[in-house]
């Protein structure tokens, strides 16, 4: 019986993330397939961002790809780590009065803050923006940014968040989120104009330069 796209997509995937890392003579050879078909599907994998190739030379020709798991493609795995900060959240929300935990989630909010304002450097904000995009996206999230045709704000759009299931059960998370854009972009002013738990199809964060 001929397996499915869907079915090879996934033991290439299961494959990668048992080895660290392959090249598709190796997953074609384990999975029975031909190398052209293995490559088609890691081509496909790619385009979907949960994998990525590193050329390696293996003598005389062309270097040969190694493939291997992006962290999206990681993601794909459940790690329990969901279900860690739920019961962690439910523990201090027990044990901690309501202030406190704001101040232990405004405390995370700058510690996070000062990681991405220091791997943004100090660039216009749409370079700042579109490194912001790239590192929310190896976090898990789904995220692009525009500018406003009529005006100088940015609008960042987040259509998939990493931490969704766990602000579900604490919005509080959603306004941590909040002040971890303001403090990220100091120089603008920061209101959040969609979300997800409010209805909406996407969290979005309006970012206006101050004058």
């Amino acid at each position: 019986m001929t397996s499915s796209p869907a079915s090879t997509h996934e033991a290439a995937l299961t494959l990668l993330l048992r080895q660290g890392e392959a090249s598709a003579a190796e997953l074609a050879e384990q999975l029975g397939v031909s190398v052209q078909v293995m490559r088609r599907h890691l081509r496909s994998l790619e385009r979907d961002e949960l994998v990525e190739a590193s050329p390696q030379s293996g003598g005389p020709g062309r270097p040969s790809n190694r493939w291997r798991l992006t962290a999206n493609g990681r993601g794909r795995f459940p790690d329990g780590s969901e279900h860690f900060a739920l019961g962690l959240l439910q523990s201090l929300s027990t044990a901690l009065p309501p202030e406190q935990v704001k101040d232990l989630l405004s405390t995370q909010a700058d510690c996070q803050a000062g990681r991405y304002r220091d791997q943004l450097g100090d660039e216009p904000l749409s370079g700042r923006l579109e490194k912001l995009v790239e590192l929310r996206r190896r976090e898990g999230y789904v995220a692009d940014c525009r500018q406003d045709p009529d005006s100088s704000a940015w609008l960042l759009q987040e259509y998939h968040c990493s931490v969704s299931r766990v602000a579900e059960a604490f919005p509080l998370i959603c306004d941590q989120e909040l002040q971890v854009m303001r403090r990220t972009f100091p120089d603008c002013s920061v209101e959040r104009v969609h979300w997800k738990l409010d209805g909406d199809h996407t969290c979005g964060f309006r970012l206006t330069p101050r004058a």
